[in-house]
């Protein structure tokens, strides 16, 4: 059954131009004290590491130990620092919820693909390095196309689906990307970060900037920026997700996992009538739209985001 709401909320695509100072990460993978379980959170987490088919993946681990995990994949130029800690910690007061960079991204080895087919393989395999049997798992923008490649590609791997500022492949308007990055140039970090994120209005930047200055406040263990290899793969790998393609709505239909899908009504580079194609092409979705809210409509709405993604995981 599909649920499609519009839920009023007072108050990232390149989010590589928002990263800071960073430090090295953890090399050590010691298991957690009870204390340190109950006291980790988006600023404390420590950075750990996996060995998936020879590399070295750095992750982290919010909230609770038990339960499904929730695994988190972020945007293009993202890494586990680019989440907005409103979410992060709000959905790790009810979840075990992983942070992790895919291959090659920010702290981990490897090369990055340049494909969304790849990252998906990759993030199987991340999941698998961490002996997960079932995860649920939520990808805004460029990981939401490597979401829905995910539970594709392995449903049985996948509990449930949150998308956020996302598209299936051919998303209308994701082709004009190179042109709206064009027009960040000379911008600040933050300018950037409210051109792609949030809408004019007063009130979405306001959110904007307080987001932004929640996703600067870890100041120790930070990602180091992507390399050049790794943004050239990302941005190769989305704009072939971009190009047009009859069948991808068709192929949504075989998705069988409950997916909440989130979008804001003024997503600038992934346009809200993606969200409601692949709301009517998935068989068990629901469908939220944040009005006056842009690609990051889940940052500017955090908390009736958690309240909702919340109970669609509590189901």
């Amino acid at each position: 059954m599909k649920t499609i709401r519009k839920i009023s909320a007072v108050s990232l695509l390149c989010l590589s131009l928002f990263t800071v100072v960073t430090v090295s990460c953890s090399e050590e993978n010691e298991p957690p004290t009870i204390q340190e379980i109950q006291n980790r959170n988006h600023q404390n987490a420590k950075t750990q590491f996996v060995d998936s088919k020879g590399n070295k993946i750095a992750y982290r681990i919010l909230g609770k130990e038990d339960g499904i995990p929730l695994v988190l994949l972020p945007g293009l130029g993202g890494s586990m620092d680019d989440w907005d800690p409103a979410v992060t910690d709000g959905l790790a007061k009810k979840y075990k919820v992983i942070l992790f960079d895919n291959k090659g991204v920010a702290s981990s080895q490897g090369n990055t693909p340049n494909t969304v087919q790849e990252m998906a393989d990759d993030a199987i395999d991340f999941i698998k390095a961490l002996h997960l049997n079932k995860v649920n798992i939520m990808g805004f923008s460029m990981g939401g196309f490597v979401a829905q490649r995910v539970v594709l590609t392995n449903p049985g791997l996948i509990n449930k689906v949150i998308l956020t500022g996302t598209g299936p492949q051919g998303a209308i308007g994701l082709s004009n990307l190179p042109n709206i990055i064009a027009g960040t140039a000379g911008l600040s970090p933050e300018a950037s970060f409210l051109k792609f994120g949030f809408t004019e209005s007063a009130q979405s930047i306001a959110a904007g900037k307080a987001a932004y200055a929640r996703i600067q406040l870890r100041t120790t263990d930070r990602d180091p920026v992507l390399s050049d290899a790794t943004s050239n793969s990302q941005f190769t790998a989305v704009l072939s997700w971009a190009q047009q393609d009859v069948n991808a709505l068709t192929v949504l239909k075989n998705i069988k996992n409950p997916v909440l899908i989130v979008h804001g009504e003024n997503d600038l580079p992934v346009s809200v009538q993606n969200a409601k194609n692949m709301a009517q092409n998935l068989e068990h979705s629901e469908l939220v739209i944040f009005p006056d809210s842009g690609h990051a409509s889940f940052f500017q709405n955090h908390d009736a985001f958690v309240a909702k993604a919340v109970e669609f995981l509590g189901k």
